[in-house]
């Protein structure tokens, strides 16, 4: 099983960006976190990375039932993006498969819920 989904995107990272945090609103998420994670690799060890954005997003319907069945599902929240330059005008977008990741919580009310959120993050990566 895979634990992402991705697509390509011909658009800079900036563009990308932007666009993709659109399309997550569109569908009722939020992104409660934005990590530059090419900024922190050059702060905190001094090492060159790409443009590479983890985008922590939330749709709070399905993290408040989430919560309602488990109280600490919260370690597993947000769901995260990633955009990420992958050559000059192109950008990767990957999201977390959320079934992939609460496959290791046995609760069949839970798995219901990531199916529901899996299905919405395909849709967005899918139609960016």
């Amino acid at each position: 099983m895979s634990y992402y989904f991705s697509k390509t995107l011909d658009m800079t990272f900036n563009e990308a960006t932007t666009h993709v945090t659109k399309a997550l609103a569109a569908k009722g998420f939020g992104v409660l976190t934005t990590i530059d994670v090419r900024a922190t690799m050059k702060d905190k060890l001094g090492e060159e990375f790409k443009p590479y954005t983890i985008l922590g997003a939330c749709n709070p319907h399905f993290a408040w039932r989430a919560l309602q069945q488990e109280d600490k599902i919260g370690t597993m929240l947000p769901c995260n993006v990633i955009v990420s330059k992958v050559t000059p005008g192109k950008t990767e977008v990957a999201a977390v498969d959320p079934l992939a990741s609460m496959a290791s919580v046995d609760n069949p009310a839970l798995t219901e819920i990531a199916g529901e959120v899996q299905h919405l993050l395909r849709d967005i990566v899918r139609d960016l």
